[in-house]
């Protein structure tokens, strides 16, 4: 059997399974690809919310990096929560030196800087280093609406606002950006926009009226990370990763006593039925 593509997620621990590495690891598997992590923090955390974050020594974290990029191989990697300055320098760096980023292996920053909620997750000097080190180094980033709003000070109330929003984000260096528009809660759709910092190509989908949508953004950039991997150029990959998220929103579930997950388990019919009891 031959071996699949390799994905690399750098990223936070969730202990309810809904978000985080847990999310994007389901992802991958869906998505056809192999998964591996480099944990930049482990949460404790559930369906109602987070309780208490321990972070990963930086150099720790750049360390699994390193091992599995110089062992197994990486054909493309994405970010999520990074936590703070000292542990993106680190990952900036790492990336350098297994030339993970724009001249070389596709990186996908999710910029996790807002909880669901809105509420800041980065301190001042964490969405500096976001901005200086880690988006010139970036194939893509993928910031939602309250992450626009602490990156650039834009209030995006408007497809014209995800515009100008996706042009101050172009300036900090990502060869892409896609602004996504699920927080656009006024718009009947969803409208994410991607700019290549000349032209915009938007990717609409439908709006559902579902609660449960924990692990969304981590989900939509992990299964463009697995596109990527298996060669698509930009376009098609978030295009691919659109209509993932569409059926993984679609396939949502409730679990504990808060907000559930988005699922990718949708793309698992026959793994899913398997080990069903026959009756």
């Amino acid at each position: 059997m031959s071996t699949p593509p390799r994905t690399l997620t750098i990223a936070g621990s969730d202990s309810g399974g809904g978000a985080g590495i847990q999310a994007d690891l389901r992802a991958f598997f869906a998505c056809g690809v192999h998964g591996m992590t480099a944990v930049t923090a482990v949460t404790v955390q559930n369906s109602v919310g987070v309780t208490g974050v321990h972070t990963i020594p930086p150099e720790v974290v750049a360390a699994q990096i390193e091992a599995v990029a110089t062992d197994i191989g990486v054909q493309a990697a994405k970010t999520g929560m990074l936590a703070t300055a000292e542990i993106i320098s680190a990952v900036a760096r790492a990336c350098d030196r297994v030339h993970i980023g724009q001249s070389g292996v596709p990186l996908v920053v999710d910029p996790v800087s807002a909880s669901m909620h809105g509420d800041p997750l980065l301190r001042d000097d964490a969405l500096d280093a976001l901005r200086g080190e880690l988006f010139p180094r970036a194939t893509l980033i993928t910031p939602n609406l309250d992450e626009v709003r602490l990156l650039t000070g834009i209030e995006v109330r408007s497809h014209a606002d995800q515009r100008d929003a996706a042009k101050a984000l172009a300036e900090y260096g990502p060869r892409w950006v896609l602004v996504k528009g699920g927080h656009l809660w006024d718009d009947p759709q969803c409208l994410d926009l991607l700019y290549d910092g000349q032209e915009f190509t938007e990717f609409v989908g439908p709006r559902f009226d579902v609660r449960h949508t924990h692990g969304s953004g981590d989900t939509l950039a992990s299964s463009i990370t697995a596109a990527l991997a298996k060669g698509n150029d930009m376009v098609s990959a978030v295009r691919a990763g659109k209509a993932f998220i569409i059926e993984s929103v679609r396939a949502a579930y409730p679990l504990g006593q808060g907000v559930g997950p988005v699922s990718p388990l949708w793309r698992l019919p026959d793994a899913a039925t398997f080990l069903t009891p026959k009756t």
